[in-house]
C-alpha cells in the first residue's frame, strides 16, 4: 500500500453538539489530531476579534486545521459559492486574503472553493471565464502559504453547475492551463454517487488531480455503514492511486458524534485513538 489516507473531522459536521469555538477540543478529545471546517463566519471578511477567538480555539485543543472552505455565501440556504457570480468578485477576493490570513497562523492545507450556481442573468461562458480568473488569483495566494485550493462537485437541487468528477475536473484543467499548479479535484465521494456517479471509477480515472477527499455514505448522508456505498472499496482505491492526503469526514451523524465512531475501528491505521475515545465516554 502507497500509503494510507488520514481522516480529518469536519466540524462543521461533526461535534455539532457542541459550540463551534468548542468543537476543536471535543475532536481532540475523541481522538482526531485533524479537522476541517467550512466559513466558520457569518461575514466573508470577519473581525479581527472573531478571527483571533477562533485561531486560538484551533491552536489550544492542540489539532491541525487542515481544509478551510472559502467563504460560500448562505450555504445552508440557498448559496453554493461566491467566486464565480458577477457582482461578488471582490467579496470573494477579500475573503481569499482574510482566509489564507487565518490559513498562514494555523497551517491550513487546502482551501476548498465553491463555484457557485448558475445566474440565470449571466451567459454561461462568462460566468465560468469570471471562476477560472478568481480560482486562478486564490491559488496565487494560497501558494503564498504552501496551500492548495480545490474544486468540488456537489449534489443537491441548487443550480450548481459542477455535477460530475469530469465538470470539477474541467475546471481545474482552466486554471493549470494558465500556469497555476496548486488547485487540484476535491472527490467527494458522497456528492459523486448522489449525482449517480460512480466514485471508484471517479477516483481511479482522476487520482491525479485528487487533491482532497470528502466522504459520508449513501442515503442519508450519515457516517459509513449507515447507508450502502462501498466506503472500503472507494478508501482501497485511494490507496492504489497513491492518494496519501487527508480525508474528511463530512457526514451527519445519526446518534452523536462520538457514538458513530466505531466503525474506525475496521479500518486500518486509520483510527482514532481507542483510548482517547473511551475517555471521552467515561467523562459523559
Amino acid at each position: 500500500m502507497s500509503g494510507s489516507p488520514r481522516f480529518a473531522a469536519n466540524c462543521s459536521f461533526l461535534f455539532t453538539e457542541h459550540a463551534l469555538l468548542d468543537r476543536p477540543a471535543a475532536a481532540k478529545a475523541a481522538g482526531f489530531d485533524a479537522i476541517e471546517f467550512w466559513w466558520p463566519f457569518e461575514k466573508a471578511v470577519p473581525d479581527d476579534r472573531d478571527v483571533a477567538a477562533f485561531v486560538s480555539a484551533v491552536e489550544n485543543a492542540g489539532v491541525s486545521l487542515v481544509g478551510l472552505n472559502f467563504f460560500a455565501g448562505d450555504l445552508a440556504g440557498p448559496d453554493c459559492g461566491v467566486l464565480s457570480m458577477p457582482g461578488h468578485v471582490q467579496e470573494f477576493l477579500d475573503n481569499v486574503d482574510a482566509a489564507v490570513g487565518i490559513g498562514e497562523h494555523l497551517h491550513v492545507e487546502v482551501f476548498n472553493a465553491l463555484y457557485g450556481n448558475r445566474d440565470e442573468r449571466s451567459i454561461p461562458s462568462e460566468q465560468a471565464d469570471i471562476a477560472v480568473s478568481s480560482l486562478s488569483i486564490a491559488a496565487a495566494t494560497a501558494a503564498r502559504i504552501g496551500a492548495t485550493v480545490v474544486v468540488e462537485a456537489v449534489s443537491g437541487p441548487k443550480p450548481y453547475p459542477l455535477r460530475s468528477a469530469a465538470d470539477a475536473v474541467a475546471v481545474v484543467d482552466r486554471v493549470r492551463a494558465h500556469g497555476t499548479s496548486n488547485i487540484g479535484f476535491l472527490c467527494d465521494i458522497y456528492h459523486l454517487a448522489a449525482n449517480g456517479e460512480d466514485p471508484v471509477a471517479a477516483i481511479l480515472t482522476y487520482g491525479d488531480t485528487i487533491a482532497h477527499v470528502q466522504l459520508a455514505d449513501l442515503p442519508g448522508r450519515g457516517e459509513p455503514g449507515t447507508g450502502e456505498l462501498d466506503i472500503a472499496g472507494c478508501l482501497a482505491a485511494l490507496d492504489t492511486v497513491g492518494y496519501a492526503g487527508w480525508v474528511g469526514l463530512e457526514y451527519i451523524p445519526r446518534a452523536g458524534t462520538v457514538e458513530g465512531l466505531g466503525w474506525l475501528d475496521s479500518v486500518p491505521h486509520r483510527t482514532p485513538r481507542a483510548a482517547a475515545r473511551a475517555n471521552l465516554r467515561k467523562e459523559q
